[in-house]
């Protein structure tokens, strides 16, 4: 088995070996994973975090030991704290980060930071405050930072940098907590999913006081819930049907 670790800033995770293959997700600086299979020009990987596998370019990896990939898996989750940092190598190179990226590696990576951190875990009402960094962010299938980012995947960095695991895909998500009967059980931080006509669960958005959610369609935005679903306060219409409210934490 080999081993890597994201030394980039945010590193495309592709459904098939290839650039022009679909965004699965994206692989965020500092994290670390397990190379299942190795091409020429390709890897598919196992991220260490939720599991999720896909494709990525070998120049967008650091190959790391067994030995070094077992002593980053032991260490305290270290996230930063900011929409935008950066760390600096030992040439004096800047490197950008974004929310969320993984600190736990800088030693070994022999970068230096400066930024604020999130380390351990957050309490629950944090989440909102946590939510609202990424709020305009611009939907982005496969992504998971303020430039760019989905439904599951804001949901997953939410709760990430509040010290919570999430899986990665919106259906994975939803087979997680204990579901609730009605939104009147439901406390603020807790998820909404929502489903298609054919009963398939496609969406994903955290509750917030009042009525209202925070999620991610076409940008990440506030709308109100109900008994039906997401009603867009823009367009004056339901635009998600409800079908399970999940507490996680």
């Amino acid at each position: 088995m080999q081993y890597g670790i994201a030394n980039l800033s945010i590193v495309p995770l592709r459904i098939e070996p290839a650039d022009t293959a679909e965004l699965l997700s994206q692989v965020l600086y500092g994290e670390i994973f397990k190379v299942v299979e190795q091409r020429k020009k390709w890897s598919k990987i196992r991220l260490t975090f939720d599991q999720f596998e896909g494709w990525i370019d070998n120049n967008q990896y650091l190959e790391i030991s067994e030995t070094d990939y077992e002593s980053l898996v032991e260490k305290p989750s270290q996230l930063s704290a900011d929409l935008l940092e950066f760390v600096q190598d030992n040439q004096n190179q800047l490197i950008t980060i974004p929310l969320g990226s993984s600190l736990a590696a800088l030693n070994f990576l022999n970068h230096s930071y400066d930024g604020e951190t999130i380390i351990g875990v957050l309490p629950k009402s944090n989440v909102i405050n946590t939510a609202f960094m990424y709020r305009n962010a611009p939907y982005l299938w496969g992504g998971k930072t303020p430039f760019g980012i989905d439904a599951a995947g804001f949901t997953q960095m939410v709760y990430k940098l509040n010290g919570y695991t999430l899986s990665r895909a919106v259906e994975q998500q939803a087979k997680q907590g204990e579901a609730l009967s009605f939104i009147e059980e439901s406390e603020v931080g807790d998820l909404a999913f929502f489903d298609d006509n054919e009963g398939q669960i496609i969406h994903v958005g955290i509750i917030m006081q009042d009525n209202y959610i925070i999620h991610a369609y076409g940008k990440v935005r506030i709308d109100r819930i109900d008994h039906s679903g997401i009603y867009n306060v823009d367009t004056k219409m339901h635009t998600h049907k409800l079908r399970v409210i999940k507490k996680i934490i």
